[in-house]
């Protein structure tokens, strides 16, 4: 019996010195995203093989398959496809834009349509252009000054906003409403700034909304890029009564199926508490999409690589969700919230990556401030990795549909500087995404999700 006893208590002593602590669980897996990765490999393929991913495209479906194949490889305890309508947009031939100074003196100029805008006549379109800084000088102009003219918005994103991110919200609503609200004064289409920081020869697409504007009523919207812009402006102060020209072919097709692609490493101890890690799937398509958001997917994907490289048992269900139709719909983050709350999940953790593969620098959280109190109780882990921004603040659109009360909901946080020189442009491709910077985020991602695993949620009082 004494045997008995010696042998087990050896056997307790044994397996509980092998549990590794926070530290030594960190250091293996920075170790293993930084020899072992599969993420820049996977991002090669997406990025290269398939290319840009709108939504409802050819290329989307691909990348669908794709990344199933590659997650099915992982060896994953469950591998599925959910369901989802998304809308359907096509640009059609390249955009081709001028300005007029004068009877045949023109200059060519950069635009792309807007994501969801209407073609141009045929023949293309061609009117006087108004300069406006804000949607509120439409309603200053009034339809006097605005009626069958082209509606020019040119505010800049602030440059003195360190919080480039802050400084894109600080001018997106000409983007996305300004077609609706120069409509209502008579305007014949709209051409916008590019969402950008740096002076280039880029335009930047994006998202666009007519409300509810009759379809008879809407009107084609483009970006133009930053230098443009500012030729075009100069131009007008120099002489007021230019005109402007621009031919876009889009269109807009019926919803079509695609699908959220989704993974999960069952918890051993408390498999019902899901701890979600995803990005979007669907790109634009000017360039290949590398950084929004084909490196949040390769990330997040690479967070249950990394759980299992290491050795990590979780206790809770560890599940990627690679979302469609972020970009134009949200289709994807509402159709899985939509589910989990049909079946009853109970989610307890959520973490979105969809601010580029630029070097991590922290996190931001939505959540109590009790559960904020153990997130800075951790920083002393993630400062060997140079992580150290703990802030409140946005996580991200996929996974905001499941908040509620218990939930945390966290967004990675990598240098913004460079983000909006790529962002929805030609030059979002692979070369400029940085193989270690892509890993070491992916790293940070996987510690964070390890130390949410292991102690877990505070429940809201």
């Amino acid at each position: 019996m004494k045997k008995v006893i010696y042998f087990l208590s050896l056997f307790i002593i044994t397996a509980v010195s092998a549990q590794k602590t926070d530290e030594e669980q960190l250091k293996d897996i920075y170790d293993a995203a930084l020899t072992k990765s599969k993420a820049y490999d996977w991002l090669n393929y997406l990025s290269n093989q398939i290319g840009g991913r709108l939504s409802g495209s050819v290329q989307a479906q691909q990348a669908v398959d794709y990344t199933k194949l590659q997650l099915d490889e992982l060896g994953l305890d469950k591998v599925w496809l959910q369901p989802v309508m998304v809308p359907k947009w096509n640009r059609g031939l390249p955009e081709f834009a001028y300005f007029e100074s004068d009877p045949g003196v023109t200059t060519n100029v950069p635009i792309c349509a807007l994501g969801g805008s209407v073609a141009t006549p045929l023949g293309g379109l061609k009117a006087n252009v108004v300069e406006v800084k804000s949607l509120d000088d439409l309603a200053i102009l009034g339809k006097q000054r605005l009626e069958g003219r082209i509606v020019f918005f040119n505010r800049p994103m602030d440059p003195t906003n360190i919080s480039t991110f802050d400084a894109y919200s600080g001018c997106v609503d000409q983007r996305y409403a300004g077609a609706a609200e120069a409509a209502k004064y008579g305007a014949v289409g709209i051409i916008v700034r590019s969402m950008n920081l740096r002076l280039d020869d880029l335009p930047h697409t994006g998202t666009m909304s007519y409300g509810d504007l009759a379809i008879n009523k809407r009107i084609p919207a483009a970006a133009i890029s930053t230098n443009a812009a500012d030729l075009l402006s100069l131009s007008l102060r120099l002489n007021p009564d230019i005109s402007f020209y621009f031919k876009q072919n889009c269109e807009q097709f019926d919803d079509v199926q695609s699908y959220n692609v989704i993974g999960e490493i069952k918890g051993t101890t408390t498999p019902e508490e899901i701890m979600v890690v995803g990005g979007h799937l669907d790109s634009w398509d000017l360039g290949d999409g590398s950084h929004d958001d084909g490196a949040g997917c390769v990330q997040s994907m690479e967070v249950l690589h990394l759980l299992k490289e290491s050795g990590y048992k979780p206790k809770r269900t560890i599940r990627v969700v690679l979302f469609m139709n972020e970009e134009n719909g949200l289709r994807g983050g509402n159709k899985y919230a939509e589910v989990a709350k049909s079946k009853k999940e109970k989610h307890v953790f959520a973490l979105e990556s969809d601010s580029g593969g630029f070097t991590p620098r922290g996190f931001s959280f939505d959540c109590s401030e009790e559960n904020f109190i153990q997130v800075q109780s951790w920083k002393p882990l993630f400062e060997p990795y140079l992580i150290h921004m703990f802030v409140k603040g946005h996580s991200g659109a996929d996974i905001g549909p499941l908040k509620d009360d218990q939930m945390v909901l966290a967004g990675l946080r990598p240098d913004s500087q460079r983000y909006f020189d790529h962002h929805h442009a030609a030059n979002d491709t692979f070369e400029h995404v940085n193989k270690r910077e892509l890993e070491l985020g992916a790293a940070s991602m996987a510690s964070l999700i390890y130390l949410f695993d292991k102690y877990g949620v505070i429940a809201a009082k």
